[in-house]
């Protein structure tokens, strides 16, 4: 299967961060690293996107499991 890559606007779309907070997140390694595809264009493997979705829903799970026990 092919990878596809997602750009910016994509990605903020997708997860609901503006540019700032995608960049400071990655600066702080909570978020994915974009792909070189060219001198000046980045852009971000989907399926990295959507295990980081994934790791903020299981965060939010677990947080929420330990409040009721």
């Amino acid at each position: 299967m092919t990878e596809k890559f997602l750009r910016l606007p994509d990605v903020e779309i997708r997860v609901g961060l503006r540019r700032s907070a995608i960049y400071e997140a990655m600066k702080e390694n909570r978020f994915p690293k974009p792909v070189k595809l060219g001198i000046r264009a980045v852009a971000w493997a989907e399926s990295e996107i959507l295990s980081w979705q994934q790791a903020q829903i299981a965060k939010r799970d677990e947080t929420a499991d330990s409040r009721k026990g």
